[in-house]
């Protein structure tokens, strides 16, 4: 089976077609579907926590420092002015760093004790993504699990279940297929200019002039969808019609939608605005379960704390502590924090103690960090700890009593999302079984219990 490459910072132009056709991909033709029936899956049938209905998973792509993020300890490494304050619940933060999230310690879990088996970018973006260890013989088929989110959620709603803003190098639905493809909309406070056409006349003569057209389409292709070629073919003939159901939709339309006000609530740049229409997302109802919301610029091996350096650490760390606080205060506000699981991390931590020699840190990945808030976590407090350099974890806070890796983590989310963790797929294209979390099933991995208090 063809496996759909990555996306990459050389693609070519988006097409208007492309923009709400191509990138959406979120159809899959009712023979493809039939390739995952019930007697093709294993089970352990975990308990499950069924606390919340969807998860915006930011990805802190370049692997923020954990001693400078939720994990920070007095030491010679830090500015004069870090203002490391101590929390109830055993939380710490700059105050420097993140003066909004500081006031919002009540509603974050701060994850202290977690760990990756991976120490380079590229492969441990693909761990974070896929909680599997990157293997050249299934990394092709190894789907993202914003994707089993998707599948295995069955959601019915108008907007894909899985969308996702700003990440270059996504992992995709692989083998799922196109339904479960993450849908990748342009953030703009004018939203998606192709989900009307009034180019005909009025707003009400442009539509029909659509409709009729659209329904020409489905005619002429009515051969190619009922037997169509191979799976990419299959995807592009029934994904229209969900993609269709988009269209001339205004509350739909809505979600794409943002005002300067709230651009200045949330800050300037891509990634303010992607957690403005994912909050709008959240907050629709209408079919969303898994936003991944990428946030850049974490990889600081040098001059990190120098204001004059464009790549600092300070600029992600500001960006990320207004969005992200106004993220979690919107979400309250409107009660959707309850039911939406909210989990912050990288690929990896950094290195521990003072600044390397060009004042900045490398790769770290026996120690990192991570924070979860909603979705039925129990906010304010901390687990797990570290030694007073970041070093190694000394504490690691729950009943595993090891370090938390992202198979846990992912385990974690499904858990909370009513999905059992340790299902197996016996259909992948290379013959071998599909895990969702790798040794779930035998008990090498599960949720972290802990955060549900």
């Amino acid at each position: 089976m063809k496996h759909r490459p990555k996306l990459c910072s050389g693609h070519a132009p988006v097409t208007r077609r492309h923009l709400l056709f191509g990138s959406a991909l979120v159809g899959a033709s009712a023979g493809y579907l039939k390739a995952h029936p019930d007697a093709e899956v294993t089970t352990t049938s975990a308990p499950l926590r069924n606390t919340a209905k969807a998860c915006i998973f930011i990805n802190l792509n370049g692997g923020a420092s954990h001693l400078d993020m939720f994990t920070p300890q007095d030491g010679p490494w830090n500015p004069r002015d870090a203002d490391i304050r101590s929390y109830t619940g055993g939380a710490r933060l700059s105050n420097r760093f993140y003066p909004n999230l500081s006031k919002l310690t009540g509603e974050m879990l701060l994850l202290r004790s977690v760990a990756t088996w991976e120490n380079a970018h590229e492969r441990g973006q693909y761990y974070l993504q896929t909680a599997h260890s990157q293997n050249p013989a299934f990394a092709s088929e190894t789907p993202h699990i914003g994707a089993v989110m998707a599948r295995e959620q069955n959601s019915n709603g108008v907007l894909p279940p899985f969308m996702s803003f700003n990440h270059a190098s996504l992992q995709g639905a692989t083998f799922l297929g196109g339904r479960y493809q993450p849908f990748l909309p342009p953030v703009d406070n004018n939203g998606i200019p192709t989900l009307v056409h009034n180019h005909f006349g009025s707003a009400e003569e442009s539509r029909v002039r659509f409709e009729q057209r659209f329904e020409l389409l489905e005619t002429l292709d009515a051969p190619l969808r009922s037997g169509p070629y191979n799976l990419d073919m299959a995807d592009y003939a029934s994904f229209y019609s969900q993609a269709r159901n988009m269209m001339y939709n205004t509350p739909v339309g809505r979600v794409f939608q943002f005002t300067q006000e709230e651009e200045q609530q949330y800050g300037t740049g891509t990634f303010a605005r992607s957690l403005i229409v994912a909050r709008n997302a959240i907050r629709a109802r209408n079919g969303v379960t898994f936003i991944n919301v990428t946030s850049e610029g974490w990889d600081t091996h040098n001059d990190m704390f120098d204001p004059g350096n464009p790549t600092n650490f300070l600029r992600p760390a500001a960006s990320l502590d207004r969005g992200l606080a106004a993220l979690i205060t919107d979400l309250k506000a409107s009660g959707d924090l309850a039911t939406t699981m909210i989990v912050v991390m990288g690929e990896f931590g950094r290195t521990p103690g003072n600044l390397n020699t060009r004042a900045g840190r490398d790769h770290h990945k026996d120690a990192m960090c991570a924070a979860i808030i909603g979705g039925g976590a129990k906010g304010g407090r901390a687990l797990g700890e570290t030694d007073n350099t970041g070093t190694n974890i000394t504490d690691p806070g729950w009943s595993g009593n090891r370090p938390i890796y992202p198979e846990d983590l992912a385990a974690t989310i499904y858990s909370a999302l009513g999905v059992d963790y340790t299902k197996n797929l016996l259909d992948a294209p290379s013959g071998r079984r599909f895990q969702l979390v790798p040794g779930a099933a035998e008990g090498h991995y599960r949720p972290v219990e802990e955060v549900w208090g």
